[in-house]
């Protein structure tokens, strides 16, 4: 991540609407997987896999004690010759989730009639269907919590991703000045990652 990046980001905490936002967001996803003891399934597109949030909400559920924020990450292709067991989750694991489970949809682009139909399907099984996107209207009208990203290179779908997971990591007191500087603080350890590859476990 570049410098000018890194500087949006810091901004962002500053003042913008996107930190409360984010933070509105992360609250709703923690509230949804940690009473239930996980439960966390984490899809793209056909076209896109999120494997930084993945890696990222691992990081996250390990440095806040709260393992449940660990997400399955579910793909639209697993390899045939076979793959290691945490990437070897079809998109059957959607057509399988029930009350108390929590579905992540990460949409870059059209998120598609067979995903939409799996999406459409988890919700009136029970589970809560969370968005993260550009504002895809199908998406939003199955889903519980849609979070959109604006059309504007600056403030990227991905940059929103990064936001949401840092503020998924922290706890539920309110934002006061010590909350905000430890999200800065932790924000500003995630920036110094996102050059890096994925973890090798993804």
């Amino acid at each position: 991540m570049d410098a000018v990046r890194v500087a949006l980001l810091r901004e962002v905490l500053a003042g913008t609407e996107w930190l409360g936002a984010a933070r509105r967001f992360a609250g709703t996803l923690r509230s949804s997987v940690v009473p239930h003891g996980g439960g966390l399934l984490l899809v793209g597109t056909e076209e896109y896999e999120p494997w930084h949030l993945a890696a990222h909400l691992v990081d996250e559920a390990a440095w806040s004690g709260t393992p449940e924020l660990t997400p399955t990450l579910v793909r639209h292709r697993v390899p045939a010759g076979g793959a290691a067991a945490h990437l070897a989750v079809g998109l059957g694991r959607i057509e399988a989730a029930r009350r108390g489970e929590t579905l992540l949809v990460v949409a870059p682009d059209a998120p598609g009639a067979a995903l939409l139909e799996r999406v459409h399907d988890a919700r009136r099984a029970g589970a809560t269907v969370l968005a993260l996107d550009h504002g895809d209207r199908e998406l939003h009208s199955m889903a519980h919590e849609a979070l959109a990203a604006p059309a504007e290179p600056d403030l990227s779908l991905d940059t929103v991703q990064h936001l949401v997971s840092a503020a998924t990591g922290e706890n539920s007191l309110p934002p006061a000045a010590g909350g905000r500087r430890r999200f800065r603080d932790r924000l500003s350890r995630l920036a110094d990652q996102l050059t890096t590859p994925p973890p090798v476990r993804w």
